[in-house]
């Protein structure tokens, strides 16, 4: 099985493309833990697909390190269409990609050696009822503002975002430092999420700029998170210390994402994406 690996900002993935490889739907998962092995397989933050769509210029799917599949990826999204420019699958610079969160529009930033160099993906509108999550923490039609929970004996405030998969938002003293690996996990699972749910910590430096780290659900600590830094500038405008229509500059620990958070309830993402490497996964697909 041919592979591509690519990151966007530190948050990497094994891409394989469909269009060139057949993979059982029963192998997705079990493959997915296998490449993302660092120690017997390739090493990476999870599996992602790339293959035709009925609806759209392609269809993308996300498996995360433990194999469980997720609604959508904004790292991702962008290395999917570096993949199919790069790689001569299209010649558009804008083009729409199927996601299990709908389907995402992406204009891509040509740099040099006719190369994708940078990414900006409509995101969608960010959705904010609890059902939404989902998040069992009070009225389902109602936002989770200032939603309490409670971890170790301490009584937490977060707010709920779904950018098609479940973000819930802390704000902290000092992101840089602040317990990720103590919090994470046991936020993720909390009775509140029954879908489990991906974990912000965010400090705001100015009105421009958030420190960001996060805990992502079913692959723990990553370099960065691209729909979890959109939910982050979205909790900020809803608690008005950000401004909606302004690009913001989130600080991940792979890099810088520019968010805007528009008027209109759209989210828009700008950011890089990098290839690593090919090479083939020498068993069949669906054997670690």
């Amino acid at each position: 099985m041919r592979f591509t690996k690519m990151h966007g900002l530190g948050n990497n993935y094994i891409y394989v493309d469909l269009w060139q490889e057949e993979i059982p739907e029963d192998a997705l998962s079990p493959l997915a833990i296998a490449v993302a092995d660092v120690n017997r397989g390739i090493g990476s933050d999870g599996l992602i697909t790339i293959g035709p769509s009925t609806v759209a210029d392609a269809q993308m799917r996300i498996f995360n390190a433990d194999g469980s599949e997720s609604q959508n990826c904004g790292n991702g999204i962008r290395c999917v269409g570096k993949y199919l420019y790069d790689h001569a699958l299209t010649k558009a610079t804008a083009i729409t990609v199927e996601t299990k969160a709908g389907i995402m529009k992406l204009d891509l930033h040509i740099g040099s050696s006719d190369l994708v160099s940078a990414v900006t993906v409509d995101m969608g509108p960010a959705r904010l009822r609890r059902a939404d999550l989902p998040v069992l923490s009070g009225a389902p039609d109602e936002k989770a503002l200032r939603d309490e929970l409670t971890v170790n004996g301490e009584t937490l405030q977060f707010t709920g975002v779904s950018m098609g998969n479940p973000h819930a938002i802390f704000f902290v003293d000092d992101a840089k430092t602040h317990p990720v690996e103590v919090y994470g996990p046991r936020v993720e699972r909390h009775e509140l999420f029954p879908e489990r749910v991906n974990v912000e910590f965010v400090t705001m430096k100015n009105r421009r700029e958030i420190d960001f780290r996060v805990w992502e659900r079913g692959s723990g600590v990553t370099q960065a998170c691209g729909t979890g830094a959109c939910a982050a500038v979205v909790a900020a405008c809803l608690h008005h210390v950000c401004d909606r229509g302004e690009d913001i500059t989130v600080h991940l620990l792979g890099g810088d994402l520019l968010i805007r958070y528009n008027h209109d309830g759209h989210v828009y993402m700008t950011g890089p994406a990098e290839e690593i490497c090919t090479g083939n996964w020498p068993h069949e697909p669906w054997r670690a």
